[in-house]
């Protein structure tokens, strides 16, 4: 059920009646298991910087997941809040002697997630498709792709980021 969701929804202007559909069918109408669906759904709500939107994914979240997928999604978006700054900043600049320098930034969690490392790489390759770092976008799909996830998958996973994406802009505009 998606009481939260529903209600935030429900108040969209007629103007994002597509956001408004998307929202509704982005997360039943999905390639991705439960605990994947949701823990994009609230790593992408975090990275969106919407307070709305976050409290709203956050209390339908809890009632189809575990605490874990919740923790591993905010990890993940706060991850890759650093990580996508200073890796776009690498690719903006395209000068080979940075691509040399450590980035000496600590990311250990990446490597130890409470939930999958298959759901904390999509979790965080949705972050990054938010966020426009390509060279994180590549890392995490070339990472996924290594773990037989499918084109579908992923898919889907950048579906949910573009909806929620666009449903925080909705609560933006306060038109």
């Amino acid at each position: 059920m998606l009481e939260a969701l529903e209600a935030l929804r429900q108040s969209f202007p007629e103007y994002a009646k597509d956001i408004k559909l998307n929202l509704s069918s982005v997360l039943s109408d999905s390639s991705l298991s439960v605990d994947q669906r949701w823990g994009v759904a609230v790593a992408s709500a975090i990275a969106c910087n919407s307070p709305q939107l976050k409290e709203a994914t956050l209390a339908d979240a809890r009632n189809h997941v575990e605490p874990r997928v919740l923790e591993d999604a905010a990890a993940s978006a706060v991850l890759m809040a650093m990580n996508n700054i200073y890796y776009r900043f690498r690719h903006m600049v395209d000068k080979p002697s940075y691509g040399q320098k450590p980035p000496r930034l600590r990311m250990n969690r990446i490597m130890q997630p409470t939930s999958t490392k298959v759901d904390f790489e999509l979790y965080s390759l949705a972050v990054s498709a938010i966020h426009g770092c390509e060279m994180c976008v590549q890392s995490h799909e070339k990472a996924l792709m290594g773990h037989n996830v499918t084109e579908d998958q992923v898919n889907d996973a950048i579906r949910i980021a573009a909806v929620f994406h666009a449903a925080a802009q909705v609560l933006t505009a306060g038109l």
